[in-house]
């Protein structure tokens, strides 16, 4: 069963939150992992695994640099999502 945005975007935002050390109301859909939560490489690499594996989806390389920013990822997934 695929899931809504909503529930991707809460998901997403929780293990954010959590990861980043920031309080859930910091969460906004237009926050940037690379400028908003200084998120370095390795960061952003274990981040995309973790997204890989919450939602059983294959993230090729080529498309990580889509997923700048929270809305951008849930997007993605949405998109992605097996059937």
């Amino acid at each position: 069963m695929k899931l809504d945005k909503e529930a991707i975007y809460n998901k997403l935002a929780d293990e954010v939150a959590t990861r980043f050390d920031l309080k859930r109301d910091q969460i906004t859909p237009n926050l940037n992992f690379t400028t908003d939560v200084n998120a370095d490489s390795i960061d952003f690499v274990e981040l995309v695994l973790e997204v890989e594996d919450m939602f059983d989806i294959e993230i090729p390389d080529d498309d990580v640099s889509k997923l700048a920013t929270l809305q951008n990822t849930v997007d993605y997934v949405y998109d992605h999502q097996k059937d």
